[in-house]
């Protein structure tokens, strides 16, 4: 998840974080929200807010309630992060290890260490940076097949030289914990981390629960529609995780009091890795550094089919907010985290706007909105997702927007050996994004409108 880019003043004095009592929390914020979520059509959302180190908000919105569990998707990296560290602090392995000592058999093994895993230094490419499930992912795996698929190909740069976010990192981690500590991950999470701050719904997504969320995904501005998960094995170490708001608000708690860890190692889950040149990562061990309006914040997204989850911790604040949703077609986590920031720290501001035309894009955006689409300029994967049903969709949602009026480039970086761009799509009666990945020969792999 990048830093939210936000302009923002300071609220008056009098309304200060240590002045409020849980019941006037709940009447600041829960009309807001509610008001969002039923806005956006997500089927659902549930938040947790922890305001001087304490738990003093947790409330489920839509069809849900407060033990609904929900998968968290990337947030379990910081999970795997910290079991990491733990093993460190036994002797059992180290930060400097090299990935050879494990796994000698993958590409330039020798030169990677796993501080470069946990930080997306390392240069091993992404098998998973798309933002929908492709049919690849509707079969089982496992952790090793996807290493001796994806860590031995060469890198998409010299270790330490660049920041590229790549699930393959994560995957690697944690087979190197389980090969150096003789134990399986999230039986040892259980055990060192759920069990003692009592994350009583925290385990992995694999094992079903009568309170686990259903998923859905949106194509552009239409209903929401169920869709299945990602087969077992496809996230282990990476994103693997599920459980409640409140129980992510437990672990918030115990990482500001800096408990579970020692001294030593809270410095290394969050001290940022810099690349070898010196320059910034803005990125520590599986935590986004960054800020709010100069709110130093310590965070992570998480994305699986059917789901979106953002933790943002504000140490500075001794606060934390956590926003689970269950549609990934709809990107509620970050402007749900914005407004309850806003009414807890500051009042809100939008944006200033980018731009830059494509042509190309909008020529395809045209076309979806009559419900045609070009397959030459797309990849087997996004042929497969743009199904009759997908298609049907999308040009019923984009043709009561009227005349498209202007695209505009809002960002641009690597990810997965792709270019990843985003744009603002305006409309005569609305404003969509997209979120497009491209493929080296200029195919998308990824066009998704979001609204």
């Amino acid at each position: 998840m990048k830093p939210l880019p936000l302009v923002l003043a300071l609220f008056a004095a009098s309304f200060a974080l240590t002045a409020q009592e849980p019941s006037d929390l709940d009447r600041k914020l829960s009309d807001k929200i509610a008001d969002t979520v039923k806005k956006s059509g997500v089927p659902s959302a549930s938040i947790a807010v922890v305001l001087d180190g304490k738990l003093a908000f947790v409330k489920a919105f839509g069809a849900a309630t407060a033990e609904t569990r929900y998968p968290v998707g990337s947030i379990s990296k910081q999970f795997t992060a910290a079991a990491i560290l733990l093993a460190q602090e036994q002797h059992k392995l180290s930060l400097d290890d090299k990935v050879a000592q494990y796994f000698p058999d993958l590409t330039r093994a020798g030169e990677i260490a796993i501080r470069q895993l946990l930080s997306h230094t390392s240069g091993y490419e992404d098998y998973a940076p798309q933002d929908y499930i492709i049919p690849a992912w509707t079969h089982p795996t496992t952790p090793r097949a996807i290493l001796d698929t994806w860590a031995k190909k060469p890198l998409n740069f010299d270790p330490g030289t660049k920041w590229q976010y790549s699930n393959t990192n994560y995957v690697l981690a944690a087979e190197i914990f389980d090969r150096a500590t003789a134990q399986k991950l999230v039986p040892f999470l259980k055990d060192r981390i759920f069990a003692p701050l009592k994350m009583e719904s925290a385990g992995d997504c694999s094992v079903s629960s009568p309170h686990d969320a259903e998923g859905y995904t949106r194509y552009a501005g239409g209903p929401p529609r169920r869709v299945a998960r990602e087969a077992d094995g496809w996230y282990y170490g990476a994103g693997e995780l599920c459980m409640t708001p409140h129980d992510v608000a437990l672990w918030d708690i115990a990482f500001l009091h800096k408990e579970i860890l020692d001294a030593p190692s809270y410095a290394d889950f969050t001290r940022e890795v810099r690349l070898n040149n010196g320059d910034t990562t803005n990125y520590a061990l599986g935590l986004q550094l960054g800020d709010f309006n100069h709110i130093p914040t310590i965070s992570h997204s998480g994305e699986v089919s059917g789901f979106l989850a953002a933790n943002t911790v504000y140490p500075t604040r001794n606060a934390a907010i956590v926003v689970l949703t269950n549609e990934d077609g709809v990107d509620l986590i970050r402007p749900l985290t914005t407004q309850i920031a806003t009414i807890l720290f500051l009042p809100p501001e939008p944006p200033a706007a980018l731009d830059k035309d494509t042509v190309q894009v909008k020529s395809i955006l045209t076309s979806l909105a009559k419900g045609s689409i070009d397959r030459s300029l797309f990849t087997a994967d996004a042929n497969a997702y743009f199904t009759a049903q997908a298609l049907g969709d999308i040009r019923q949602s984009l043709g009561p927007l009227g005349k498209l009026q202007s695209v505009t480039r809002t960002s641009e970086s690597l990810r997965g050996g792709m270019t990843h761009r985003g744009y603002r799509a305006v409309f005569q009666k609305k404003t969509v994004s997209l979120n497009i990945y491209v493929m080296p020969d200029g195919k998308d792999e990824q066009y998704l409108i979001v609204e």
